[in-house]
């Protein structure tokens, strides 16, 4: 299998890793599977300012002078002490405008392979209040408290499980 390579990460061979548009603002987001094909998702704190309360992939925005792939390594490891070791494929990329006042976003998200001990993330407190592993009989649980337009977290873990898992 081919891949190429972004610093420390491995990005295997056919998966496209978008290029920002000057003045563009970016998320990246990462679902982890474990050896079990369950998908790791966090509970966003109540009192943050884009989805409270909410499930979440691990991810998030990417700084100025970073690349995708940097800011996705930065963020697998603040949010759950892991290191990103290899990137599977990119899921979804697509568009959102939070309720924040913080203008348009563009979003890729990548499923990827990590180093650490799985069982023991280091969640970031308070941003992050707890956690989960979810296969495809726990999807309903992401869905809790959503309307159906906000249902993106748990369409992106059901892909991921049902195509790479």
């Amino acid at each position: 299998m081919g891949e190429r390579r972004y610093g420390p990460v491995a990005v295997d061979s056919g998966v496209e890793v978008p290029l920002p548009a000057a003045g563009e603002v970016w998320v990246v987001g990462a679902v982890i599977l474990n050896r079990q094909r369950r998908a790791f998702a966090q509970r966003r704190g109540p009192d943050r300012r884009l989805f409270p309360g909410c499930w979440d992939i691990v991810g998030g925005h990417v700084e100025p002078g970073e690349s995708l792939m940097e800011a996705l390594a930065r963020e697998v490891e603040e949010e759950t002490g892991w290191r990103l070791r290899r990137v599977r494929a990119l899921l979804a990329v697509g568009g959102w405008m939070g309720d924040d006042g913080g203008g348009p976003r563009r979003e890729a998200d990548f499923l990827v392979d990590v180093d650490g001990d799985l069982d023991h993330p280091v969640l970031e407190w308070p941003k992050h209040t707890g956690h989960g592993w979810f296969g495809v009989e726990d999807l309903p649980r992401l869905k809790e408290g959503r309307a159906p337009a906000e249902r993106f977290i748990h369409d992106l873990i059901a892909v991921a499980l049902r195509d790479h898992a």
